[in-house]
């Protein structure tokens, strides 16, 4: 059974959008664990303040993300996949379910650029730029997709 944590940088808001999350999260339910972590989001008053906000968010992402396993950072200049290349990509990732996975999504300044260097994957969603929430419901049908592809159900077509 696949293992994912999915880590956020700031809280997740009620409504449509933390629905859907949480559907495709609770329908992954047969094929894997999956936990979520968020990290409070670091105020700032300017941009200037950026790497100050982003070197404390490290921080608090290397506190939990540590030795889990895998760790997959969201990126808008990441590697993008269609979804079985990703199925696949997990797979191979996770060493056949032995290693933990962890997606980071990081908050409105995005993450600090020793993570993205460090990490096992940069992974873009997409070229295009979409608010914190939707991009966690496109990664949540990603993943169940993902799985569905890996067992052969017939979600994915």
């Amino acid at each position: 059974m696949f293992h994912f944590t999915i880590l956020t940088v700031g809280k997740q808001k009620s409504g449509p959008y933390l629905d859907l999350i949480s559907d495709y999260l609770k329908r992954l339910g047969p094929y894997a664990k999956v936990f979520r972590k968020e990290i409070p989001e670091m105020r700032f008053t300017s941009y200037a303040d950026r790497n100050k906000v982003l070197d404390q968010e490290m921080a608090l992402i290397r506190d939990v993300v540590r030795d889990e396993g895998v760790m997959i950072v969201l990126d808008a200049d990441g590697k993008q996949f269609d979804s079985a290349h990703f199925a696949a990509k997990l797979q191979d990732l996770s060493e056949q379910q032995t290693r933990p996975i962890v997606f980071v999504v990081g908050g409105p300044l995005g993450l600090h650029d020793e993570l993205k260097e460090k990490c096992d994957l940069s992974l873009s969603l997409s070229p295009m730029t979409m608010p914190h929430e939707l991009a966690m419901v496109v990664l949540s049908e990603q993943i169940y997709r993902a799985m569905t592809i890996l067992t052969n159900k017939t979600y994915h077509y």
